[in-house]
């Protein structure tokens, strides 16, 4: 008999106070994230049709651009077939989950597609995001799509699957594309290409391995974590905001706030995702975390005045360094305070 979880699971929000404000109550980091997605998609397409207006020009512009023109029809050609193969798995999840039951053939149509969509813009998103800010908005990218879903009219449980399957994709894109550059980086950027082929291959089977074994951890130990209430605080979000329901009210706050989101991500730019990442950071309930960040910045910064560019590789060294031991601290100390 599958044990059940007895202890209540709170729902509230992430965002603490702030001058005497709720933040989550009051839908101010879904509405910055929310204009600060729109904001990112808009970038990200300009980005991707840049290709087209460069084989503008003269007849040397065009030949000189022609593996640009290539590489533009090869990238819109992938993403025409990560899409589909999108499709296919919301299509696939869905009478899994029982949505047929609980939505008529047009609503369930208009899931399964907007699903594709959400999953697809999340991974393009986040991926950016990951290559050059060196994290994951990935819960709080996915926000953006739980909203327009309550918006719409998805019922609860629709929505819950919604938000875990957009979720899922950003994080495992990113990753990915860390694992294979980091692979390139090693091999010698590709001057073998004999050799980067088998590599890749080599990491692939690799992060497969390691999928079927965090697969299996999952399911091995999530009961122990949901009766524990060892959630992460962006899901006690999500829940919050299904649970609030789309209301003009709601409606209005989410586009008030919308706006200042989409102008830090206007005036960061593509390639810094800061809207995204302030909103990402209006979640996070510890101040002490955005103080850790502005200092390290700033120290960042004075090295870099003090030595220069050539300070910038033994910081990555001691940056990782960090990293680990901040992981190896959180780590252990969750696991003693869990049993």
């Amino acid at each position: 008999m599958r044990r059940k979880c007895q202890k209540k699971i709170s729902v509230r929000g992430y965002a603490g106070p702030i001058a005497g404000i709720t933040l989550d109550a009051q839908y101010i980091p879904h509405g910055v994230m929310i204009g600060a997605g729109l904001v990112a998609v808009t970038q990200i397409a300009v980005a991707l049709t840049r290709g087209d207006r460069q084989s503008n020009g003269s007849p040397t512009d065009r030949r000189e651009s022609t593996s640009t023109i290539e590489s533009w029809f090869d990238l819109r050609t992938r993403l025409a077939a990560g899409f589909a193969q999108y499709l296919v798995a919301a299509a696939g999840m869905s009478p899994i989950a029982g949505l047929a039951a609980r939505m008529d053939v047009g609503r369930l149509a208009l899931f399964i597609v907007f699903a594709a969509v959400a999953a697809l813009v999340h991974d393009l998103i986040v991926g950016i995001s990951a290559m050059h800010a060196g994290w994951f908005p990935a819960f709080a990218t996915a926000l953006i799509f739980l909203i327009l879903g309550l918006l719409i009219g998805f019922p609860p449980v629709p929505l819950a699957l919604l938000v875990g399957f957009t979720a899922s994709t950003g994080p495992a894109f990113a990753d990915l594309g860390y694992d294979f550059k980091t692979g390139w980086l090693i091999r010698g950027q590709g001057i073998d290409p004999l050799a980067e082929r088998a590599g890749r291959r080599q990491q692939f089977v690799a992060a497969m391995l390691g999928f079927v074994v965090a697969a299996m951890f999952v399911w091995a130990v999530h009961e122990r974590y949901f009766e524990a209430d060892r959630l992460p605080p962006a899901d006690r979000v999500y829940a919050a905001t299904i649970q609030a329901g789309a209301n003009r009210d709601l409606l209005g706050r989410l586009l008030v706030w919308a706006i200042p989101g989409a102008l830090v991500q206007a005036a960061g730019g593509a390639s810094r995702q800061l809207g995204v990442l302030f909103a990402t950071g209006l979640l996070i309930q510890n101040p002490g975390a955005g103080w850790a960040a502005l200092a390290a910045l700033a120290v960042r910064r004075a090295i870099e005045r003090r030595y220069g560019v050539a300070s910038q590789s033994p910081m990555y060294v001691v940056g990782g360094g960090f990293l680990a031991g901040s992981a190896l601290t959180s780590f252990a100390s969750a696991t003693v305070r869990w049993r």
